[in-house]
């Protein structure tokens, strides 16, 4: 914990003169998405308050925005704990997940699309995969899938996958075997850009349908043998 609240200070200079539970509660959240604090982790207001150097207030505040986010679970009596998902919590955000990005594919419209940020991400995760860094492979790909949502100009919808892709995180930082999970989906992604650049937006959605089908059975296959085996925080 020490190391994690070490890294957690630097992050003070984001809050600015205009501290908020919002600012706070995006900083934890951005934290959570990269493992910073794992499932399970008990989140202590008086460590995290003074990293921040916000008030007991206000944390409890950010605590209870990420609650409703689903990101955090608070257990009477004994604290705030960031939360370890179900398997239907993980089923759940894959329907969620195809019910959005199939949408937004499928109303696109006449091409041509603003591709940069769906080719960065593309990029992003073949330089991770060449420097072995399959977490690495795994944000660019989180990040591929929100760009695609943004596709949609939506400030409502991104704000609602922004939750569900965070919460998908919680379930990829429980995978023991990051390479095994993510390396398939930098084809695939590629593959989806590669139709959309061409316009065709039914091939993509239908490359987008079977993506997302196979990517659940492999995380839910995954996921139920590690939180059998390993998770012991609240869930």
């Amino acid at each position: 914990m020490a190391e994690q609240l070490t890294g957690l200070a630097g992050d003070r200079v984001l809050l600015g003169r205009t501290s908020t539970a919002e600012r706070v509660s995006d900083i934890l959240r951005s934290r959570i998405a990269e493992g910073y604090f794992p499932p399970g982790t008990r989140l202590s207001e008086d460590s995290i308050g003074g990293a921040l150097g916000v008030s007991r207030n206000t944390l409890r505040e950010a605590f209870r925005l990420l609650t409703h986010e689903r990101l955090l679970i608070h257990e009477l009596n004994r604290g705030v704990f960031v939360r370890v998902l179900t398997v239907e919590d993980v089923e759940d955000i894959y329907r969620t997940r195809a019910l959005v990005e199939c949408a937004v594919v499928r109303g696109l419209g006449a091409p041509p699309y603003r591709l940069g940020a769906l080719v960065a991400a593309v990029e992003e995760g073949h330089t991770a995969a060449t420097e072995n860094d399959w977490k690495g492979v795994g944000t660019a790909n989180i990040h591929f899938h929100r760009e695609l949502v943004a596709l949609a100009g939506s400030e409502r919808t991104d704000e609602l996958m922004r939750s569900v892709f965070a919460e998908l995180r919680l379930a990829f930082h429980v995978v023991d075997d990051p390479r095994r999970l993510h390396e398939p989906y930098l084809a695939r992604n590629a593959g989806i850009l590669r139709a959309l650049q061409a316009g065709d937006t039914r091939g993509a959605e239908r490359l987008l349908e079977t993506y997302l089908a196979d990517s659940l059975e492999r995380v839910v296959e995954v996921y139920r043998r590690r939180v059998g085996e390993d998770a012991t925080g609240p869930s």
